[in-house]
């Protein structure tokens, strides 16, 4: 599938709704986090993002991304949005770390690591009758908190994959077993707004989330966030599968991974978005009832792998290493 088409692979196996499922490609792995922590290098933890490349350590919230961005590592060429998580490694029986890969999800190609998006109006099988009004330039947002002791939000889950296309169980834990085609990460983000803000202090009060776990449709939006946006999701494929050999797992058994800020159970997950899509290209998309309707622009996978930005903090994040890159920071 080398050089395919990532929106074809996507639309050879999607029903004729305009919900939008796409890969993107890994733009960067660092610790820069410019909605938590705007203009901190390094920010606290490490985070893999995908996306266009005007991303920085500052993201001015009066700048429309889009117009600063030359290219992007989604299949959507009009897509300069940046989506991030925080990185999930490899915690050895003496307490050495090593960061886990990723690897493309089913049906896109040779994707550089990186994740799978999705736009929902509603639902695979319906396009719905509300409107949804897609997100406007310098909107932001972010789902779930590092400091969560809980897994109470059925939008944040894991999938211990079996092969490339199992999707359920979900479990708001790690698996506590070896998987053998790696963890499957997802963070489904709330789909009601306030209609006036476009960010928030804590990045989530000028939304509110009905998500009622997996793919199905969120519930009512209530009067004080009003307005449909599109549900917006991510998957990401974590090769585990280098690391299943449980002589190297903790001597009381108990699973190795951990993301990048030391949670060990899991229920800390979050993700980070960032709207940057060109013009009204989101809203044709949103409006259409065919996938691949209006004219949205793609591009081939190779062309999103060539995306990328340099790295503006110079550690090792990749090495076996004796602690995770920033945890002396406060979080």
């Amino acid at each position: 599938m080398k050089g395919l088409s990532l929106t074809l692979a996507l639309a050879l196996a999607a029903p004729s709704q305009a919900y939008l499922r796409f890969g993107c490609a890994t733009l960067s792995v660092q610790r820069l986090d410019p909605l938590v922590e705007p203009g901190a290098i390094p920010s606290a933890h490490v985070h893999q993002i995908v996306g266009g490349n005007g991303f920085n350590a500052t993201m001015d919230p009066n700048e429309d991304v889009s117009k600063r961005a030359t290219c992007t590592t989604c299949s959507f060429s009009e897509d300069f949005s940046n989506y991030w998580t925080a990185v999930l490694y490899f915690k050895a029986r003496n307490g050495t770390y090593k960061r886990v890969p990723q690897y493309p999800n089913a049906l896109l190609g040779n994707l550089k690591g990186g994740m799978t998006i999705y736009y929902l109006q509603e639902s695979f099988n319906s396009n719905g009758n509300q409107k949804i009004t897609a997100f406007k330039p310098g909107f932001r947002m972010t789902v779930g908190t590092p400091q969560s002791k809980d897994g109470t939000n059925p939008g944040l889950r894991y999938t211990c994959l079996q092969d490339v296309m199992t999707r359920f169980p979900e479990t708001a834990e790690f698996p506590k077993q070896p998987c053998p085609a790696g963890i499957m990460a997802i963070h489904h983000f709330p789909a009601c707004w306030d209609g006036k803000n476009l960010d928030s202090p804590n990045h989530q009060d000028h939304m509110y989330n009905t998500n009622q776990g997996g793919f199905v449709p969120a519930a009512a939006c209530p009067a004080s966030h009003p307005v449909r946006v599109p549900q917006v999701a991510y998957e990401t494929m974590w090769d585990t599968r280098p690391f299943n050999n449980k002589a190297d797992w903790p001597a009381d058994g108990s699973q190795p991974f951990v993301w990048s800020y030391e949670d060990s159970v899991g229920y800390g997950t979050h993700g980070d978005y960032l709207f940057g899509w060109k013009g009204d290209a989101l809203q044709r998309a949103m409006d259409s009832k065919p996938l691949l309707s209006n004219g949205i622009a793609t591009q081939t996978v190779d062309q999103a792998n060539k995306c990328s930005i340099q790295s503006t903090v110079n550690e090792d994040i990749d090495g076996w290493l004796t602690s995770l890159p920033g945890r002396s920071m406060d979080m």
